[in-house]
């Protein structure tokens, strides 16, 4: 069963960083991608960034020039590091991979991001 399991949450001031990583159990080039979701209380799921296998990275346009995201294969890890923290960033970020040779998509169990003064 591939496991993905998310580190590096925490509460930081607004205006602060935070550095997320996802160790993936498999290696990362059995992922076609690997990205991150957050979710807030009471909202739905939403993207925050893509990593693809062989393009680039895409962004939610609400953490555009402020998280960068990436993925090194050598130890099988996803970050995501976040600059410029607002309070809106507060929520339970996931990360998550579409397997290549079956499409389905495995997710980790979340990490708490909570930007707070």
């Amino acid at each position: 069963q591939v496991q993905l399991v998310e580190s590096g949450g925490g509460l930081v001031q607004p205006g602060g960083s935070l550095k997320l990583s996802c160790t993936a159990s498999i290696s990362l080039e059995d992922f076609t991608v690997v990205g991150w979701y957050r979710q807030a209380p009471g909202k739905e799921r939403e993207l925050v960034a893509t990593v693809p296998r062989f393009s680039r990275t895409e962004y939610a346009d609400s953490v555009k020039g402020r998280f960068t995201s990436s993925r090194d294969n050598a130890k099988n890890t996803v970050t995501l590091e976040m600059n410029s923290l607002e309070v809106e960033d507060t929520a339970v970020y996931l990360c998550m991979g579409r397997l290549r040779w079956s499409g389905a998509v495995s997710w980790g169990k979340g990490t708490q991001v909570t930007v707070s003064s």
